[in-house]
Order: C-alpha cells, then structure tokens, then sequence
C-alpha cells in the first residue's frame, strides 16, 4: 500500500486516524507544517492540492520563497561513541564528516532499491 502523495514536487505521508474516521496528510520536508484530512480519496487529494496552493500563496503574501522539500541539511544525533568513531575515521581517509555521512547513505540507498 503506497502512504504517500505527490503534488508539485511536494510528498505527503498518509496516516488512518481511527478516532475521526478521516485519512490524515502530513508533508515531509519542510521546516514549514503542512496537513491536510479527507474522508475520501477524493478529499484527500482535494486537500492536498488547497494544502499545497494555500502555502503557495500564503508565501507570495509575506513575501517568503516557499521551502523546497528537502533540501540536503538536516542535523543527525547519534551516540557519542558513533560520532567519535565516525569523525576519526573521516579524518584517517581524509573527508569531511559530511562527506563520510552522505558516503555512508548512500551506501546504504544502493544495497536497497526499494528507496526511490
């Protein structure tokens, strides 16, 4: 079952919420909060698409560039140990630690098709 929506470059994850009988949406990847609900598929995609043209002119209103779903920074925590072992071995290869991250996804991405 796919739990996600596109609309102009935009995904939002889908969740059931039992106690309201609706489908809720959440869009990923913004500092910015966006949701929307529909009772129906129909209504679902209805709200995405206001969800999404709604934050569109919400941001010419402000004068805001509206957010770019993901972007390429995020902040990662990991255990300290984890982060020594990592920034040491970053540095015994000589690349950055975001280097060594981005490597290491990567990596991680190619041993599994099925992101995409």
């Amino acid at each position: 079952m796919n739990t996600l929506m596109e609309y102009k470059g935009y995904r939002a994850k889908i969740e059931y919420d039992k106690d309201d009988n609706i489908f809720v949406g959440t869009v990923l990847g913004l500092n910015d909060i966006l949701s929307f609900h529909g009772s129906s598929v129909e209504e679902l995609e209805q709200g995405f698409t206001n969800c999404i043209e709604n934050y569109f002119e919400y941001c010419r209103k402000i004068g805001k560039k509206p957010e770019k779903e993901f972007r390429g920074v995020f902040n990662v925590r990991i255990n300290p140990e984890s982060h020594r072992k990592a920034a040491l071995e970053a540095a015994r290869v000589g690349i950055t630690m975001n280097q060594f991250v981005s490597e290491a996804i990567d990596e991680k991405l190619a041993a599994n098709s099925s992101y995409s």
